[in-house]
């Protein structure tokens, strides 16, 4: 085998359609265009949503919904999450330090998921009806909540 004996597989690349070849190329005269209007003519397109001057959908349905700004820099701490962190008291920071929050999130909130394994105080942090439960349980404190 030689270098200029490479082909690529059959059926693999496909040829492209010449247009305008005549009838019996199947693409022949007007090329799969149709007779007359915009879209036959070259340069004829018309932008996306566009529906002949109706009003498109995208502006007929009715808009909703809310993004809160708080939400992007609030996190979710699962209760098995925090025996990872080093300690007794954890707080927002501690969470940081640990790897178990990314540096830009400014609230917290800890949520039932997991098991705790010891007493610990948490500090600054939002705390579920669940989450508290388990860390009362284990042993450990909810000092303020904010």
């Amino acid at each position: 085998m030689k270098l200029n004996d490479i082909n690529p597989p059959r059926g693999s690349r496909k040829q492209r359609k010449r247009f305008g070849r005549g009838v019996s190329a199947g693409q022949g005269k007007t090329c799969g265009r149709g007779h007359k209007g915009q879209r036959s003519r070259s340069g004829g397109k018309v932008r996306i949503g566009f529906e002949g001057g109706q009003l498109p959908l995208q502006r007929r349905v009715p808009r909703f919904g809310f993004r809160s700004r708080i939400g992007a820099v609030t996190a979710e701490v699962r209760v098995g999450e925090l025996n990872s962190v080093t300690g007794d008291e954890i707080t927002l920071e501690s969470l940081k330090d640990a790897n178990v929050l990314s540096k830009d999130v400014k609230r917290a909130r800890v949520f039932l998921s997991g098991e705790i394994h010891r007493a610990m105080t948490i500090k600054g942090l939002w705390v579920t009806r669940g989450a508290r439960a388990a860390i009362e349980k284990a042993g450990g404190t909810i000092a303020d909540e904010s």
